[in-house]
């Protein structure tokens, strides 16, 4: 597919999270150019995550798959071009790379504040909503409750048919979450899980964007409906490990260890990540 190809280049938005596979892509294609001894040029583009916050556990590299290449934590803080300097150096890769940098742009800016026009990156991202929970949200995936595929709000919403959405919305409320509240609510997806049957759950409506947590409110929330909820919840344990980059948070959720517990565990790797991180840091 390369003979003749002068020069490679990334021009794609990605959306922050080590699940979203553009990022696979972008490695899988830095490797290629490598190989071939191919300039590759990434046209940066901003995360619309905004801030340096990161979040979740580093992959292991057992469960490395196409929605999880690299030992970085599921919210990883970089934009596609600071990256793809951690790709090259990480994996060692003997390739001529440059990053056309974005202009007025910012760490810790929001993507609207950047003043451009989302463009939804694929359909189950519509809104910067939708991309800012999901981060967390994705992780319903791997489990046998509804994350509003089908439906106007991807990955705001969880539910099933069997779930109340009234009394969940009170407990979760009841916990104070940072950044965010719950209301119930009922919907129908038109695809994916549960289409055509009539659901209920709650939707997130985050409040503060810089203190919500994505990961870890929905491990509660998991948690929460595992619970309350023991004959009919059920993971898809392969998928939601890969997801997870890790069987120790389904492992642990199972054996009933808190989520205060479970993101203690991942503090110390997170913190040595950061370090490294910035070292590839392009923008002020």
């Amino acid at each position: 597919m390369l003979n003749e190809v002068d020069v490679l280049v990334y021009d794609i938005q990605d959306i922050g999270s080590r699940f979203y596979t553009y990022i696979s892509t972008l490695g899988e294609c830095m490797q290629a150019a490598a190989r071939r001894k191919i300039p590759f040029i990434v046209l940066d583009r901003p995360n619309p995550l905004g801030e340096d916050t990161i979040e979740g556990p580093l992959l292991n590299l057992n469960f490395r798959s196409f929605v999880g290449a690299y030992a970085i934590p599921i919210r990883y803080g970089l934009t596609p071009g600071e990256l793809a300097g951690w790709i090259k150096s990480n994996l060692n890769l003997d390739l001529e790379l440059s990053v056309v940098k974005m202009k007025h742009w910012t760490r810790g800016q929001w993507y609207e504040e950047t003043k451009l026009i989302w463009v939804p990156p694929s359909p189950n991202i519509p809104t910067l909503a939708s991309a800012l929970c999901y981060p967390g949200m994705c992780l319903i995936e791997g489990t046998n409750l509804s994350e509003g595929r089908g439906t106007t709000t991807p990955f705001e919403i969880v539910g099933a048919p069997w779930v109340d959405g009234i009394k969940l919305a009170e407990r979760l409320n009841a916990q104070k979450f940072a950044g965010v509240l719950f209301r119930p609510g009922a919907f129908t997806p038109t695809l994916s899980k549960f289409s055509g049957e009539a659901c209920q759950g709650v939707q997130l409506h985050v409040a503060d964007r810089k203190s919500f947590r994505p990961l870890s409110t929905a491990l509660v929330i998991i948690e929460d409906i595992r619970r309350n909820y023991p004959e009919r919840f059920q993971f898809k344990s392969a998928h939601f490990d890969r997801l997870a980059g890790t069987d120790a948070i389904r492992m642990s959720i199972e054996q009933n260890v808190s989520v205060r517990e479970i993101t203690a565990g991942w503090q110390k790797e997170l913190t040595a990540f950061d370090v490294t991180r910035k070292m590839f840091l392009l923008y002020p």
